[in-house]
């Protein structure tokens, strides 16, 4: 699969390099998260919300809305998902990472999505993007089989467990609305049927299921 770099103008559609933003401190607290053989997501880490970032990114990057700082860490080579939010999400890597990313305005009348349109860019260790709300993603992968480490910087609450009812995914598989995608607070998922997803899931990704190394 090609992989280009988040510097690299292809990206501008899907994000930005955040520069006006000292990671330092939090890249090195994220070094000391733990690193497992599958893929491990928190939302909320107190140690990695201490470090001086916390400040900046509520108020520089997020315009002072209240926000929270968790990791994705863990070893993949896999799209298996991709999934969005109503707003923008901060990457910050202390691994070289690759991102699988997609378009929102590429998602079917039926919820739909050809994985054929998915893109690969290259995270450097050290850097931070931010991937729009309109951008499609999901869990990084790892550089040659190597662990990755990910600081997920999102509005507070985002990925927790919903509170009330949604709609369900239709019995044939298909999804009624929008609302079908929803899988926890401000997450709407599109599955792949070879992703593992946990039952229920909307599995809409047509294509095969990317594998980064491929």
């Amino acid at each position: 699969m090609k992989v280009l770099s988040v510097k690299d103008p292809a990206f501008k559609k899907y994000g930005k390099v955040v520069d006006n933003v000292d990671f330092t401190e939090l890249v090195e607290a994220l070094k000391k998260t733990p690193v497992p053989e599958g893929v491990v997501y928190e939302p909320s880490v107190a140690e990695l919300e201490a470090t001086s970032a916390m400040e900046a990114l509520t108020t520089v990057t997020y315009g002072e809305m209240p926000i929270q700082i968790g990791y994705c860490n863990g070893h993949n080579c896999m799209l298996n998902a991709l999934e969005y939010h109503r707003d923008s999400e901060i990457n910050v890597a202390a691994t070289d990472a690759i991102l699988m990313v997609g378009t929102v305005a590429d998602v079917e009348d039926d919820f739909t999505y050809d994985t054929a349109k998915v893109e690969a860019f290259l995270l450097p260790a050290g850097m931070a993007v931010e991937v729009y709300a309109t951008t499609l993603h999901y869990a990084p992968c790892g550089v040659d089989g190597a662990g990755f480490q990910v600081a997920i910087v999102l509005p507070k609450g985002t990925n927790y467990p919903l509170k009330t009812k949604h709609t369900a995914v239709a019995a044939d598989g298909t999804a009624p609305n929008e609302d079908a995608l929803i899988t926890a607070v401000n997450k709407w998922l599109i599955g792949h049927a070879e992703g593992g997803l946990d039952e229920g899931s909307f599995l809409g990704l047509k294509g095969k299921n990317l594998n980064v190394n491929e």
